[in-house]
């Protein structure tokens, strides 16, 4: 695609929709409309090869994400994402995920096994923010006390690695920071939103003895997951949110930070105003979670939809996020 640059705006985009069978329909609680069937997964945010997103507004609209990358460059994703520019990725992936039934029991590589294994993949770490969750509903992280590599093995063998997850109660409004290594599982009845690495690398460990739409059980990835696995992240429990900065107007709470992204929430009050300005750094990425909101960039001026996510590209210059009534709002950035 060989056209003149446009003047950097906010992208937003049409999602991709991913069907796995532990999906349902929850998504609809929040707005969306959904294809017949299930749906587990909506990469809101994707430059991947498993499922790339489409600019739907402004000059852009029609393009794949990683073609606005290919002409933007780190105007786009900022100087501190250029060594994911250098390898040809976009830096992050932003999802929705509906756990209607548990997520495998899983863990993710980091980046130098999975470069050492996966070719150009890289490793994997995220974080989830509860949107909903039914009474009683829960995660699997980390390690029980005790629990070795040769330990787990023996277990998968055996059939009983049910007695090895730690489990922690998790509600609306939860958050969970889950490094790459973590052992790991959504299970049922949890809708959250997904802000990872842009990698696709999932090794199972566990997946409750179910078979699949063609009656078969998924592979386990024994060998890689015995590799990867941190043995020292014993029964965490979930992290407190630390507040960075608080007016009358606008509370922000630090979420998760790691090399990869940094995760706020912004609440605001009615008539509040976030004044940001983005000089080439680092992407921003928004999703409104609760509550009416718009976004401003000098004459350009973008309604908020509720739990849709706009990119800021990082040479954007200045923005306001401006509430229309109390909201809160997710913020995503490189540090």
């Amino acid at each position: 695609m060989n056209i003149s640059k446009p003047q950097l705006y906010p992208l937003t985009f049409t999602p991709v929709l991913k069907d796995y069978l532990w999906g349902g329909r929850n998504l609809e609680k929040i707005g969306r409309a959904l294809p017949p069937g299930i749906t587990a997964e909506s990469w809101e945010i994707a430059a991947h090869p498993h499922g790339t997103t489409i600019v739907e507004n402004g000059p852009f609209a029609g393009w794949r994400l990683s073609d606005v990358q290919s002409q933007w460059g780190l105007d786009l994703i900022g100087r501190k994402n250029e060594w994911a520019h250098n390898r040809g990725k976009f830096p992050l992936l932003i999802k929705l995920l509906d756990a209607d039934q548990p997520l495998s029991v899983q863990v993710h590589p980091d980046d130098a096994y999975a470069l050492h294994h996966e070719g150009n993949e890289l490793g994997k770490t995220e974080m989830w923010v509860v949107l909903d969750a039914r009474p009683g509903a829960k995660i699997v992280l980390g390690v029980k006390e005790g629990t070795t590599a040769a330990i787990l093995e023996q277990a998968i063998t055996e059939g009983t690695v049910e007695s090895l997850l730690h489990h922690i109660p998790v509600k609306r409004g939860d958050y969970v920071c889950v490094p790459a290594g973590s052992l790991h599982a959504i299970l049922g009845g949890v809708l959250i939103a997904e802000i990872q690495q842009n990698s696709d690398t999932t090794y199972r460990v566990y997946d409750w003895n179910r078979l699949d739409q063609k009656g078969q059980s998924r592979a386990l990835h024994v060998k890689q997951s015995l590799a990867v696995i941190n043995f020292e992240q014993i029964e965490p429990g979930l992290p407190a949110a630390q507040i960075l900065q608080q007016t009358e107007e606008m509370t922000r709470y630090k979420l998760c930070r790691n090399r990869y992204f940094n995760v706020e929430r912004v609440e605001m009050v009615a008539g509040a105003r976030f004044s940001g300005e983005l000089s080439g750094e680092t992407l921003e990425i928004w999703g409104l979670l609760q509550g009416n909101a718009s976004l401003l960039v000098g004459a350009f001026h973008q309604t908020l939809r509720p739990v849709r996510f706009v990119l800021l590209p990082a040479a954007l210059g200045c923005f306001e996020i401006i509430s229309e009534t109390p909201a809160t709002l997710l913020r995503v950035y490189v540090e």
